[in-house]
């Protein structure tokens, strides 16, 4: 082995890894990403679990067991509902994870030792029907017994019930295979479409396209439409083996669930197509996709409790597909809501398609340099 040679090698590669920017970028900023993450954006502990209470005993001491289960920080109210039904129709619209009602006779209740509230849960998140499940711990009434009365005896202890939906059974399948179509649908979408005008530059053939009569916006939506009926087949393969396997259910219209994955293979595949404009080589267009796949998984609330990141780790995710396809998934999928009852999540795909593949046909230039 000669040293010299040995030597020249190693700077050439050196040299070629500071003119590769994006490479050295991925070297810097993923660890630092990772880190924090793992570190700061990932939180089991939840707390501020969006919430709507109903108290119809409206008495001092139904209010104070309301201050108290808010103490608890578990959960946060962000709407308001008159009846208990109004609370479950919140929770299959995706709007709140708990419910709490009260009921008008709370007094008479806390006498007799029955349940004197009841904490209804979207149990389609196991995670967060778990953290809700605190809620129940919560002291009802404090008063002691007076021990030195005559005949004096243990009063009994009201209670507060927990309720949860749509997974009763708390079945880790139900809650991850639909969250599994998306997790596919980013995987594949992005990285297929993420190296489709690069394999054409690498392979030579962009000279042919940038000949034919076609405009920018005829090619790349040519490119990204073959693609679909790959997401779509996907998303088929997905739901039979989720329900022949694991019995998940679909309790929505399937039409709003082939619709809500239309929606998200088309902002995945013009985000690939903004990734392919931009990288100069296939392996430079897999580092960007697997850039972008990692805080999808991390963030999106596939993995770990959406309610449990902190505030800026959730506006981060609010601006990646996977987050609103999770919701809009299932919501269809499990609480049978349609896509009109979680239009907002429906517009933000329709809004992320657009501005991507706006971008990606400005970024793109019919040449060769």
């Amino acid at each position: 082995m000669n040293l010299r040679r040995l030597w020249a090698i190693m700077q050439k590669e050196v040299r070629q890894l500071r003119r590769d920017r994006i490479t050295l970028a991925m070297i810097m900023v993923m660890p630092i990403v990772q880190l924090v993450l793992f570190g700061y954006a990932i939180n089991l502990n939840l707390r501020g679990l969006d919430a709507a209470i109903v108290d119809q005993a409206q008495t001092s001491d139904s209010r104070a067991l309301v201050m108290d289960m808010l103490a608890t920080d578990v959960i946060r109210p962000v709407a308001t509902a008159r009846t208990p039904q109004g609370l479950i129709d919140l929770i299959r619209r995706g709007r709140i994870n708990v419910g709490v009602v009260i009921p008008p006779d709370f007094e008479a209740r806390k006498q007799d030792g029955r349940a004197v509230a009841q904490v209804l849960v979207d149990g389609s998140d196991a995670t967060v029907a778990a953290a809700a499940a605190q809620l129940a711990q919560t002291p009802v009434d404090s008063r002691l017994p007076d021990l030195h009365a005559p005949y004096a005896s243990t009063p009994p202890v009201p209670r507060i019930v927990v309720t949860s939906f749509y997974n009763p059974e708390r079945r880790s399948a139900v809650n991850i295979v639909p969250g599994l179509i998306g997790v596919i649908l980013t995987m594949t979408m992005v990285l297929f479409t993420a190296i489709a005008i690069v394999r054409e530059r690498e392979r030579g053939n962009m000279e042919l396209l940038i000949a034919m009569p076609l405009s920018r916006s005829e090619l790349m939506l040519g490119k990204v439409v073959p693609y679909v009926l790959i997401g779509l087949v996907q998303t088929t393969v997905i739901l039979v083996l989720g329900r022949w396997l694991f019995d998940v259910p679909i309790r929505g219209s399937l039409l709003d669930v082939y619709l809500a994955a239309l929606l998200l293979i088309a902002s995945n595949l013009t985000l690939g197509l903004l990734i392919s404009s931009r990288a100069q080589s296939q392996f430079q267009a897999m580092q960007m996709t697997f850039f972008i796949f990692l805080p999808s998984i991390l963030l999106s609330g596939f993995m770990f409790p959406f309610s449990g990141m902190p505030r800026a780790a959730q506006w981060i995710a609010e601006l990646l597909p996977l987050t609103h396809f999770l919701r809009l998934i299932r919501g269809i999928m499990l609480r049978n809501a349609s896509l009109l009852d979680l239009w907002g999540d429906a517009l933000a795909l329709v809004v992320f398609t657009t501005v991507m593949m706006t971008a990606a046909i400005l970024r793109f230039r019919k040449r060769l340099d």
